[in-house]
């Protein structure tokens, strides 16, 4: 099937977007195709909203005067961007925007590379103090009950721990990203929010090998339900110098203990 490389004249010109000229062929529609998600990701991002529906791949493949191959490769595209949510026998919906494709690559780079770790440790420092700061000064009352209810599953969960329950541990690590995700929220940023949102599965990661480390000196669950009850304190009372002290000595301490986890020659 040949390819046309022309854009047609959209029949609706809300949806009217140039697409650049570039050679294609039937051995490889990849090219085109990604020009066309880059157009269709900057339609979808500006006119529609969470929940629509993009047109049929027949009237999307008219408008670009592409084929619907083309469309259809395309739209993976944006879906594996996390734009949209493709299910056979029905058109692509526009997704509520999440930092879920963020999350995996993270996570991904934490597996394979400890080094990670570190990084992401110091990209916490940054965001994590600002976002203490922050909540503190805004004290979103939203934001401040849900860390409140973050913190009370974290101390269920150390209390079922001396319990001898196998999965309080991993309860507790829940229900610590829960409380960072809380405090992003009190700040009242919505970009922290995202980032926080987008964070949670390499925070599990991290927070799972902190743990390690907690353990070599003597660290229990309790002890970090109160550094964390410490911070919450700070904010709930509007100390922003206080919260953004608190928080930078739990990252201290994050960051110690995961370099005792792995050993100095992982991070050489």
């Amino acid at each position: 099937m040949l390819l046309r490389n022309k854009a047609m004249v959209p029949r609706n010109r809300s949806c009217m977007i140039s697409l650049p000229q570039i050679p294609a062929t039937d051995a490889d529609t990849r090219p085109i195709a990604v020009a066309v998600a880059e157009q269709l990701a900057e339609y979808v991002l500006g006119k529609l909203t969470p929940g629509m529906r993009l047109p049929s791949e027949a009237e999307l493949a008219e408008r670009y005067g592409v084929s619907r191959v083309t469309i259809r490769e395309a739209v993976k595209m944006l879906a594996g961007r996390g734009l949209l949510d493709v299910a056979r026998g029905r058109r692509a919906i526009v997704r509520q925007p999440d930092g879920s494709v963020f999350g995996e690559f993270l996570t991904s780079l934490i597996k394979s590379d400890p080094k990670c770790l570190f990084d992401l440790i110091q990209v916490r420092r940054s965001l994590e103090i600002q976002s203490a700061t922050m909540a503190a000064r805004q004290a979103s009352r939203a934001g401040i009950l849900a860390a409140e209810a973050a913190l009370a599953r974290m101390r269920e969960a150390a209390a079922d721990w001396q319990k001898g329950e196998e999965t309080a541990q991993l309860r507790f690590h829940e229900a610590d990203v829960d409380f960072h995700e809380a405090l992003a929220l009190a700040s009242g940023n919505r970009v922290l929010s995202y980032l926080f949102e987008g964070m949670a599965s390499p925070l599990r990661e991290s927070f799972h090998a902190s743990r390690r480390g907690q353990q070599m000196r003597g660290v229990t669950l309790d002890d970090s339900v109160a550094q964390h009850e410490h911070i919450l304190a700070c904010v709930s009372s509007g100390d922003a110098k206080g919260a953004a002290e608190a928080m930078t000595r739990l990252i201290d301490d994050a960051e110690r203990d995961i370099r005792a986890a792995y050993g100095p020659a992982a991070f050489a």
